[in-house]
């Protein structure tokens, strides 16, 4: 948990992923397919999951942990060129309280046999935030799901 007032951080996270760009992006774009990765678990339970996916369009997913509290992310989509990156713009809140604002970009590359994918986030970590290393935890948990969905 942080105690500073802000701390900064930016983290990159790099995945080879055995599908076509067209394929990556699918599972991005489409809210059934990306609910599949990234709000479903088995750790919480999803309060509510809607998504917009258009420039300025947003996301907005809200969990239970097991233990009772409330987690909230709220996306706006900032850049979409299909099929190569998405952008966007989100913050994260645990029960009241907001603990992080962030921009992040995920581009596909086309690579033999499939999609690189890059994920870059630059976030700030307010008082009570989970931290850099626990969002670069997650997000590499999330991607790794992503794998798992695209293959099966």
């Amino acid at each position: 948990m942080s105690k500073e007032p802000v701390m900064h951080s930016t983290f990159v996270i790099e995945r080879h992923y055995p599908k076509t760009p067209q394929q990556v992006f699918a599972a991005f774009s489409d809210p059934a397919r990306k609910r599949r990765w990234f709000a479903e678990g088995e750790n919480f339970e999803i309060e509510e999951f809607r998504m917009d996916f258009r420039v300025g369009g947003s996301e907005y997913a809200r969990f239970r942990g097991k233990n009772g509290m409330t987690f909230v992310n709220n996306t706006v989509y900032q850049d979409i060129v299909e099929d190569r990156r998405v952008v966007i713009a989100y913050t994260m809140g645990a029960g009241e309280q907001r603990i992080s604002a962030s921009l992040a970009t995920f581009e596909f590359r086309a690579a033999a046999q499939g999609t690189d994918l890059v994920f870059t986030e630059q976030a700030a970590f307010f008082e009570g935030a989970d931290g850099p290393k626990m969002r670069q935890e997650g997000w590499t948990q999330l991607l790794n799901r992503l794998g798992e969905r695209l293959s099966g």
